[in-house]
């Protein structure tokens, strides 16, 4: 099973897993039939739970993405929560899943246009603006120079993965998590949002 949904005990664990897998590995065409048989449930199990294909590629996109936000709670210095959010971000979108899943729904977007908006919304828009959020309080708090906060989160979370996203997508590289790219990336951005000193 995939590690992100790792241990998967109940039904709703297994096919969150089984999904992530076959998602990634037969694209958004694989059967609801084989979803099911890959978590062990039967097909009306599957329904039970999700009433679609859709809604289970959608939940499948929420629930990775949640252990990204989640960095970003609490009220901790600033640069060890991006930190903690750059290296979050970058394992959940250069890892083999979060490859796959997107070069999958990009193919799928011209067949599938709802199901593309559902995964924008869900993963993209929803990172960004959470991002957003947490950067708005600390421009509020004076710990970051008070500029757009949806453009400051754009560049970070673009800065994070842009380049290293296509080595994996087109050259196919897997070495992506060097350890000190997301401190130089935090770095550079906290110099470029570093708070105006006051003249005397």
């Amino acid at each position: 099973m995939s590690p992100e949904f790792a241990p998967p005990h109940g039904p709703r664990e297994r096919l969150l897993a089984a999904a992530c897998e076959a998602f990634r590995e037969e694209g958004y065409q694989v059967s609801i039939d084989r979803i099911a048989a890959r978590a062990q449930v039967a097909r009306q199990t599957l329904y039970n739970h999700f009433h679609s294909k859709e809604a289970l590629f959608g939940e499948v996109v929420r629930h990775s993405i949640q252990s990204v936000l989640v960095t970003l709670d609490g009220d901790g210095d600033v640069r060890a929560t991006l930190l903690a959010f750059g290296d979050a971000y970058r394992t959940r979108l250069l890892s083999p899943e979060g490859l796959a899943i997107f070069r999958t729904m990009v193919a799928e977007a011209p067949r599938f246009p709802e199901l593309a908006k559902q995964f924008f919304r869900q993963g993209p828009h929803t990172t960004r603006k959470r991002l957003a959020k947490y950067l708005a309080h600390a421009m509020e708090a004076g710990e970051l120079r008070k500029d757009d906060p949806d453009f400051a989160a754009e560049m970070l979370t673009a800065t994070l993965i842009d380049l290293d996203r296509l080595r994996g997508l087109i050259n196919l590289q897997t070495d992506l998590l060097k350890p000190t790219k997301t401190a130089q990336v935090v770095d550079c951005f906290l110099r470029a949002f570093a708070p105006e000193k006051d003249t005397p």
